[in-house]
């Protein structure tokens, strides 16, 4: 819930104003950014938080590169480092997000990001305080939201890989299967029933035997405009993708 009103704080100067104020938006994956929209417009909405603030419209910037991508740190955040690299400039007044989990889910990139707001003199704000990482107490709390952020996901994958492991020892877990594969309404692994796949995926065996490498039955295909069947998705229907 964000906070409308914006009592005036002494931490913000002048100087801060002189400088842009950054909104990092980020959603996780792109299943939560078509199905978690209200988060999504939530993080958008961040720009009226910086403006309340003193900031002009027109030096707000909205950084969403990173929506559909984890903040865990195993992926490169293009949106994440352009932010740093912003910092680092000294172009930052105001960094403005959700909360820790949406800047970071893993203390490296965290604690890099407090530093360099600190030597910088940078503040942070979230939809209800502002914080200044210089500050000694600021920055415990900030710290403290690091960890539990990384602590949270961690959380959340261990329930899931035991959701996982549990539909298995029942004998109900479905991985995802290969394009022209499908599972039937028992459950068995069988050819996919849409003849349009099966007829390609002949063409490409085909093919290879005929032409003996991958990269020219992929130039085949190109140029002759045919596309190869799509992995199927969760529930979605398995089709074709060029």
């Amino acid at each position: 819930m964000l906070i409308s009103s914006n009592i005036a704080d002494e931490r913000l100067t002048t100087a801060h104003r002189a400088k842009l104020a950054y909104v990092y938006v980020r959603q996780s994956s792109v299943n939560q950014v078509r199905q978690h929209q209200e988060s999504t417009e939530l993080q958008y909405r961040l720009v009226d938080r910086a403006i309340g603030l003193g900031w002009p419209p027109e030096r707000v910037q909205v950084i969403d590169e990173d929506l559909g991508k984890s903040g865990a740190g195993g992926v490169d955040r293009h949106g994440f480092q352009k932010l740093i690299a912003e910092i680092g400039l000294g172009n930052a007044g105001l960094v403005v997000s959700l909360d820790a989990s949406r800047l970071a889910r893993n203390n490296r990139d965290w604690h890099q990001l407090l530093e360099l707001c600190s030597v910088f003199g940078v503040l942070i704000a979230d939809g209800e305080r502002l914080y200044d990482p210089r500050a000694y107490h600021d920055r415990l709390l900030l710290g403290l939201s690091g960890i539990m952020s990384e602590a949270e996901l961690h959380q959340l994958r261990m329930r899931l890989h035991q959701g996982e492991r549990q539909k298995a020892a029942r004998g109900e877990l479905r991985l995802p299967l290969p394009g022209g594969l499908a599972y039937d309404r028992a459950g068995t692994i069988v050819l996919n029933p849409d003849e349009e796949v099966q007829a390609r995926l002949h063409l490409v065996f085909a093919k290879f035997r005929e032409l003996q490498s991958a990269r020219r039955v992929m130039r085949y295909l190109d140029r002759n405009g045919l596309s190869l069947p799509a992995p199927r998705v969760g529930q979605n229907p398995p089709g074709m993708v060029t």
